[in-house]
């Protein structure tokens, strides 16, 4: 029962975690189920579990793949927190600790269901767990953007529940009307071809709004702006996979159904939508928590021209890239996390210096945006470079232009903004903050991302090679 440990043990920790008394103890037992988590999650790895729940719960190559980036980016976010809460001028909440283990919960739920009714429900409850976080701070931004992520992802989900049940009336005739993946993907050849299809257009437009497609990605920069640096760092690491990979179990379904190039042009068009949108917000963007949220918008969308392109290896592409874009997302957010620290605001322009003041901050920032805008040798380097070659290669020479052209765009964007905050004198401000253990623990989580960035970018672990490759053969590659 190592699965439903896996999502019953953050929920129990979390209502623990709410009736403690001291806010030290929370802390200890919010880093304790993190470190629990992790480890039940390599026993997972060493040796995948059957399925339990009947099938509803269970441990695939895509499930496994995105369970341990959840895995992987809660645990650092559990350290960091530890160091951050501690140095956070404002005041503490108590219910931090319990709603982001509900949060995790809920996330790990998401990416082992194997019932197209339990995944809707796992991705509604990250949105009512999560919400709180966002308006953590208390100000009308936080409250703004918390409402705003509740309305319209609430949209977006309803509307992916419409595909659910079209699904279900796109089932022949005689099928028992089991909503197991397996069991419809088994059941798709026969499915009817109109309903299916709307299906899937509903389940890309509800999924999409809470991946952050543009054009529903308007609750997006607000949200990651407004949480707090690991929040922020989980909302857009950890979560946006959530919402992708439930476009992806939707296109295993019409893949086995022969529509897949139905289901490659919408991705096309609304991955494209987004990388467009996401580049023109980016062009001097003045808070640099948004910065990095529209940056996001883009990556979500590069995953989607990815599997519109289609073949084996953008889809090998696509799935190391949602792995490269988490490690240096959640780089860049803790970062942001630390300069918020010592500067005190999210202004691009009220940042100046960071190099001076903070010299290993400032190393951090500039690794996490060579990372992020794909610059050799980091591991978006690879992925995006893997996309492009399979546009080329499969004719696509038009995808593979816009796609370079809109990544320059954002570079440069991104560029300016990042050398503004870098170079230059900084201003009077107190000491550091960033000392002692409490520093060490903020600086730490994205030391370590920053390594594993580089590490991907110069070599692919085999294991990590074949688990990709079986994630993309049950997506339908096969060249």
């Amino acid at each position: 029962m190592i699965l439903t440990a896996l999502v019953a043990v953050p929920a129990a920790v979390g209502v623990l975690t709410w009736l403690l008394p001291t806010r030290p103890v929370r802390r200890v037992a919010f880093l304790a189920a993190g470190l629990l988590q992790a480890a039940l999650v390599t026993k997972v790895f060493l040796a995948p579990p059957p399925p339990e729940w009947g099938g509803a719960l269970g441990a695939d190559a895509l499930g496994l793949l995105f369970l341990g980036i959840v895995t992987l980016l809660f645990s650092l976010g559990a350290v960091y927190t530890f160091g951050y809460m501690s140095l956070h001028r404002h005041p503490r909440r108590r219910y931090y600790v319990p709603t982001i283990l509900f949060f995790l919960s809920s996330m790990t739920l998401a990416v082992l269901s194997r019932h197209v009714g339990l995944f809707w429900v796992a991705l509604e409850a990250t949105t009512l767990s999560s919400a709180t976080l966002i308006y953590f701070d208390r100000s009308e931004k936080s409250l703004e953007a918390a409402w705003k992520y509740l309305i319209l992802c609430s949209v977006g989900i309803a509307l992916a529940l419409a595909g659910t049940f079209f699904i279900a009336l796109a089932l022949p005739p005689g099928a028992e009307g089991s909503l197991l993946l397996d069991s419809l993907i088994a059941a798709a050849p026969g499915m009817a071809p109109a309903w299916l299809k709307t299906a899937f257009l509903f389940l890309l437009v509800g999924y999409g709004t809470k991946m952050g497609l543009a054009p529903m990605h308007t609750w997006l920069p607000d949200a990651h702006a407004e949480a707090p640096s690991p929040v922020s760092a989980l909302l857009s690491g950890a979560l946006l996979n959530c919402a992708f990979l439930g476009i992806l179990r939707a296109f295993q379904i019409v893949n086995a159904a022969g529509l897949e190039e139905f289901a490659r042009k919408p991705l096309l068009v609304l991955g494209f939508v987004s990388m467009g949108t996401a580049a023109a917000f980016l062009i001097r963007q003045p808070d640099y928590k948004r910065l990095l949220a529209y940056s996001s918008v883009e990556h979500m969308g590069i995953l989607a021209v990815a599997m519109g392109i289609g073949g084996g290896t953008a889809v090998f592409g696509a799935l190391l890239h949602a792995l490269n874009h988490s490690l240096a997302k959640a780089l860049l957010f803790f970062a942001a996390g630390a300069v918020f620290l010592l500067y005190h605001t999210k202004s691009v322009a009220g940042v100046t210096g960071l190099g001076r003041r903070a010299p290993f901050v400032a190393v951090l920032v500039v690794a996490g945006f060579l990372a992020i805008t794909g610059t050799p040798p980091f591991g978006p380097f690879i992925s995006e470079l893997t996309i492009l070659l399979a546009a080329i290669s499969g004719g696509h020479y038009w995808v593979a232009a816009l796609f370079l052209l809109l990544l320059a765009v954002a570079f440069a964007a991104m560029g300016a903004a990042v050398l503004g905050m870098v170079f230059g004198e900084p201003p009077e401000l107190p000491p550091s903050t960033l000392r002692g253990w409490e520093g060490a623990l903020v600086l730490a989580p994205p030391a370590v991302l920053a390594v594993a960035s580089l590490v991907l970018g110069l070599y692919l672990p085999g294991k990590l090679n074949a688990l990709l490759k079986a994630a993309a053969l049950l997506l339908g590659a096969r060249s």
